[in-house]
């Protein structure tokens, strides 16, 4: 390893950030090209997926890649997709010597481009950085060894763990430069998710606003029976940002004729045994189209399944600086526990002010 590898591999994974939420089903990577100290090619993953991140600072190089270094921050792919594999295009490139920062799990790769681009004569160093690759890429990690995304839930309370007052006045709770901080959020993921109850409580639009974006969300919602409000806010946003609804099989022909006409995609989902949409089988659904994050937005049922069922793989927490009381309503559903040893712990990841209130991010630990 060089002592320089790790400076560059980072400049490949800030490269790659550029992609997230915005090129899935494929992962956000970045790379970047150097020689002599000197960079000659930066890439990542464009939205839709392609071109890679390989192939964009490829062109940027030409002819200077021969004999360089090139730094990616996911195995190049070694597979033939709608484009030739990123690890015969290096090859093709004349690059001497490739550092990669985490393995690709994905079967069609695994371990194949890297033994390509060694095949080939080239020298390749692994898992410089790989700690902070397998953060970045942790959401399509997990949809190629589970099924189903990475989730975020995202919880925005008082001091004592409310998200409304008894009444039900929650706006606004944290202030707005919480709410700014909480659109970024939105934009780094492929979708954003909400129970049915919040969407007709709220009226909630869940796009980005105010951060010049280029692309949204997909915007998800439950609803057993698409009994949602057909005039709001949701259903007016169609055009500039996609919405899937998921139903129980049970919901009427009616809503779901009235939803399609709207344009919204529907997505059939079984009940579990308490007659609730089976989060789980709908987080395995979102993986099957492609997501592979989503930012969990609750309410509190939602919250409470999604914990319950062991889903949430980050944390984040904004809490602000008021108590509410016992008699206002909970950021969570109950969850039925009865032991501290069957909640499911997070591990804090780090924690900053945001104007007037508190940011907390946490990561679930799993074995």
């Amino acid at each position: 390893m060089h002592e320089d590898d790790a400076q560059w591999m980072r400049v490949a994974l800030t490269l790659g950030a550029r992609g997230a939420g915005k090129c899935w089903p494929n992962p956000a990577v970045g790379c970047v090209i150097v020689k002599d100290g000197l960079v000659l090619g930066r890439g990542h993953t464009q939205a839709g997926g392609r071109p890679h991140a390989e192939t964009q600072a490829l062109a940027q190089a030409g002819d200077a890649a021969q004999g360089a270094t090139a730094y990616v921050s996911l195995e190049p792919c070694n597979h033939h997709g709608q484009t030739p594999p990123c690890s015969q295009a290096l090859i093709a490139a004349g690059i001497a010597r490739v550092v990669v920062a985490l393995r690709d799990p994905d079967p069609r790769t695994d371990g194949g481009g890297v033994q390509r681009l060694r095949d080939a004569g080239i020298t390749v160093q692994t898992g410089v950085c790989e700690g902070e690759a397998a953060h970045a890429h942790r959401g399509f990690v997990q949809r190629i060894l589970t099924g189903r995304p990475q989730l975020t839930l995202k919880l925005a309370t008082s001091f004592d763990g409310r998200i409304a007052t008894a009444t039900g006045e929650s706006r606004w709770i944290t202030g707005p430069q919480a709410r700014r901080v909480v659109h970024a959020m939105r934009l780094r993921h492929d979708a954003t998710l909400v129970g049915g109850g919040t969407a007709r409580a709220d009226d909630p639009d869940l796009t980005v606003r105010d951060m010049g974006a280029s692309h949204q969300p997909i915007r998800v919602v439950l609803s057993r029976g698409l009994d949602l409000p057909h005039q709001g806010r949701l259903a007016a946003s169609i055009a500039k940002a996609p919405l899937w609804l998921v139903h129980a099989k049970d919901a009427p022909q009616a809503a779901r004729d009235i939803w399609t006409g709207l344009g919204a995609e529907l997505i059939e989902i079984a009940t579990d045994n308490s007659g609730h949409i089976d989060i789980a089988a709908t987080l395995q659904a979102l993986g099957q189209k492609g997501l592979t994050s989503v930012f969990c937005e609750g309410g509190g049922s939602v919250a409470a399944s999604v914990l319950g069922h062991d889903l949430v793989d980050d944390l984040v927490g904004f809490t602000a600086g008021l108590a509410l009381g016992g008699d206002a309503r909970s950021a969570i559903a109950p969850m039925g526990l009865e032991h501290l040893s069957n909640a499911p712990r997070f591990h804090l990841r780090s924690t900053r002010p945001i104007g007037p209130d508190v940011l907390h991010e946490w990561v679930r630990q799993r074995s």
